[in-house]
């Protein structure tokens, strides 16, 4: 049962494996769907095209190696699943680098939308025009490259619906979390037999997160029409 005056996140998300998100129904986010503090619906990408092979990828335009998503079926699926007041996020190596930051400010958002791509990424031309209907956010997880956007987006959710009022249990899970310099908590382990309490230490990480500049791709160029109206 919804609890009263909770406020209720919607997060589209658009894929050619939309079954990549069914994690989302394990655990805690699971149960704040069930209470109605999040609402999740995954879309299958090909179902926005219309010939015989639900084409969703085209040859770059100028050439090179692999393939990109083609404008017409993202056009098509953000006309149909974004509104007004949405936020469209595009996890891509070349986004700027999440930060918990971003994740409090998505979670005061209504209306999220995450474009995952595949192969060589979406057309730039769909971001583009995209970013003229509505805010736009290109994210990336780090300085490495994955198949596809549907892991990026599992971890972006994750981060982002916890900080939903009502999510966690527990309130001051929420605050054990925050540190002027990181926002990770500081490393623990659970009492060992005998009842002496230790506590496990670990060198701080120096990793840096950070993006890998890509280039920005497009189809071939010919019958092209993104239906962004």
């Amino acid at each position: 049962m919804s609890e009263p005056d909770a406020p209720t996140l919607r997060i589209d998300v658009v894929s050619i494996f939309p079954a990549y998100l069914d994690a989302l129904d394990l655990s805690l986010a699971g149960r704040a769907r069930e209470k109605g503090l999040l609402q999740i619906a995954t879309h299958d990408l090909r179902d926005f095209t219309h010939d015989r092979h639900r084409t969703v990828d085209d040859t770059p335009y100028g050439g090179g190696a692999g393939m990109v998503m083609k404008p017409e079926p993202w056009g098509e699926a953000l006309d149909t699943v974004a509104t007004d007041d949405s936020v469209v996020v595009v996890p891509t190596p070349s986004g700027t680098p999440f930060r918990q930051s971003l994740a409090h400010d998505l979670s005061r958002e209504r209306h999220l939308v995450f474009a995952c791509g595949r192969y060589e990424g979406i057309d730039q031309r769909v971001i583009d025009h995209a970013r003229e209907r509505w805010r736009v956010e290109e994210v990336s997880l780090g300085d490495f490259v994955l198949n596809g956007g549907e892991v990026a987006a599992l971890a972006v959710i994750e981060a982002v619906v916890r900080l939903v009022p009502g999510f966690m249990g527990n309130p001051a899970s929420l605050a054990a979390t925050r540190c002027p310099t990181s926002c990770c908590p500081a490393t623990t382990a659970r009492s060992p037999p005998g009842g002496t309490s230790r506590r496990c230490s670990a060198p701080a990480s120096g990793a840096r997160t950070c993006s890998v500049t890509r280039p920005k791709h497009r189809v071939n160029p010919r019958l092209v029409v993104v239906t962004l109206l």
